[in-house]
């Protein structure tokens, strides 16, 4: 593929992108209902602690492997296999759901043990988190459903489903807390939640991750996929993914030591600040809202592009046609950063008013969002480093190389935990976890610059010196409207406070103001991307009309 090919692949991920948008909207009123409905303190840190388990479990043991191996060897079986890979996806699907249910039994079986190694949660609170846990583990075995069944359609050229179905997981899980705001009492600790609360929020929870993988079922099997419950013990194609995945699983896990790290240390903010008596959210909870609005326009842009781009870029590894792939390396990365440098900018201007619209309601107050707008803040610019860099190391995945990335990995999470621990160790309580939050962006500002030059060598010339140069542009372009957008906020806070309403209208005003002052800075500074962006953006709309 080459950059002439773009069209198709934006038509691709424009598809994805809109399941994505509306995934990322309803997961958007899902986070809010849960925080209003259990604050951002301590009660909101038991369920949000146990209900980040089975992602980290899944990711840590499995998940990383299928996403970075699958679509590749999938990709060359098809290719490869008379039957166009059939068989052997049916193999690799058994061995993996095989393992999938050995891990999810096991991990329910240790849930005590597990929520203490990422907690230093005592009394109700530790009970409370085991007992969400007990309900939240088997989602691992459905969140590798929902990956191998949304890859095996990817790969068949079905790309919306995958996108699609978490939107129905979020509207279970808001219907679910809906539920629980109806009958549940004034709880506000985790000592006055009563059973029923509790199984209805861990029931709820759980069923929206089962409804999210079983709905691909038919989608897959109006590709002509036909599923074969056979296992063979002594697979020597499955031996060689193992290998390869051994190192992808070795990835994860020091991403997860990062992650563990912070989520031990933010706990802990948590508890130190609740005794300190500062009677807002600034751990875990915060930390973890402000990071999912800042993944939204990676998820939107970047992961659909790369979703729609990865059997292709996987067929032209396979082929060792390098100029194809710096092509649509080189293309991924202008076309991703031409959206994700102004977002990251709007962030940095919008944070607190982005995060008081998003969460102002139930049992939140207002400083509650401001911390969390304070922690997007912090995170905002290293959304530019973290997209890009998320896209250079799925190249070295391409080409079945497994090993080049935990050596990146290696050095991000290093840098990360260092910068982390420093931030608790030397700012207070309240302003610890915005640290670790600005830190994140360093740290993988640091990992692009190893991975950039690592592809370098691996594929020659992929147009990195371009990428610096547009990035930049990109950055010129939006300073004077972040600066805009910021004083539209400032005004607008000053006019009519900073309820949810009125950061709502500074949001909305501010990224008007934003956008069209951006529009006018990318056509003086000649960024071309912006129109060829807009005009596919303007006909999907008109599709859907």
């Amino acid at each position: 593929m080459t950059t002439t090919d773009g069209p198709p692949l934006l038509r691709s991920s424009a598809i994805m992108a809109a399941g994505t948008i509306v995934s990322r909207i309803t997961g958007f009123a899902r986070n809010a209902a849960l925080v209003a409905a259990l604050g951002t303190a301590l009660l909101a840190d038991a369920y949000n602690v146990a209900n980040t388990l089975p992602t980290i479990l899944y990711i840590l043991l499995l998940g990383g492997a299928l996403n970075a191996v699958f679509v590749p060897q999938l990709t060359a079986a098809a290719r490869r296999d008379p039957d166009g890979g059939a068989e052997f996806a049916n193999r690799l699907l058994n061995a993996a759901l095989l393992f999938l249910l050995t891990i999810t039994v096991t991990s329910w079986l240790l849930a005590p043990q597990i929520v203490d190694l990422y907690s230093d949660f005592t009394g109700a609170q530790r009970t409370l988190t085991i007992t969400f846990a007990r309900f939240f583990l088997p989602q691992i075995f459905f969140y590798g459903l929902f990956t191998m069944l949304g890859q095996l359609l990817n790969v068949r050229g079905r790309f919306g489903p995958m996108m699609w179905a978490p939107v129905v997981n979020n509207l279970v899980v808001i219907v679910t807390v809906c539920i629980y705001l109806v009958v549940a009492s004034d709880s506000n600790t985790a000592a006055e939640l009563g059973t029923l609360e509790i199984r209805l929020l861990g029931a709820g929870t759980t069923a929206g991750v089962i409804v999210q993988a079983v709905i691909l079922i038919p989608a897959l099997r109006a590709t002509g996929f036909r599923w074969q419950p056979r296992v063979r013990w002594r697979d020597k194609d499955i031996q060689r993914i193992a290998e390869l995945a051994v190192w992808t699983v070795l990835v994860v896990i020091v991403n997860q030591i990062g992650y563990w790290v912070v989520t031990l240390l933010s706990t802990n903010v948590s508890v130190g600040a609740d005794r300190q008596g500062i009677p807002y959210g600034v751990g875990y909870t915060a930390y973890s809202n402000a990071h999912l609005l800042w993944l939204i326009p990676q998820g939107v842009v970047t992961v659909s592009m790369l979703t729609a781009l990865m059997p292709r870029l996987s067929g032209a590894a396979a082929d060792h046609d390098f100029a194809a792939v710096r092509a649509d390396v080189a293309y991924v990365v202008r076309i991703s950063a031409t959206v994700i440098v102004p977002t990251a900018l709007l962030f940095l201007a919008l944070g607190p008013q982005i995060a008081t619209a998003a969460f102002l309601r139930g049992n939140v107050a207002l400083q509650d969002t401001l911390a969390i707008g304070y922690m997007l803040m912090a995170f905002a610019l290293g959304l530019i480093p973290f997209s890009a860099q998320y896209v250079l190391v799925r190249v070295f995945y391409a080409f079945h190389d497994t090993k080049t990335p935990l050596a990146i990995a290696v050095v991000t999470t290093c840098v990360h935990g260092w910068l982390s621990i420093g931030a608790f160790m030397t700012l207070p309580a309240r302003w610890a976890v915005t640290g670790m939050a600005a830190g994140y962006g360093i740290a993988n500002a640091v990992g692009l610059a190893v991975t950039a030059r690592k592809l370098h060598a691996r594929i020659g010339d992929f147009g990195a010196g371009d990428a610096v140069r547009h990035h930049a542009r990109l950055l010129l372009a939006s300073i004077v409207p972040a600066a805009a957008a910021y004083a539209i906020g400032r005004v607008t806070a000053a006019l009519v406070g900073y309820g949810a309403s009125a950061s709502l209208m500074a949001v909305v005003a501010g990224s008007i103001g934003f956008l069209v002052l951006f529009a006018i800075s990318a056509r003086v500074l000649h960024i071309g991307d912006i129109a060829m962006l807009t005009e596919t953006a303007r006909r999907r709309v008109r599709r859907l009309i």
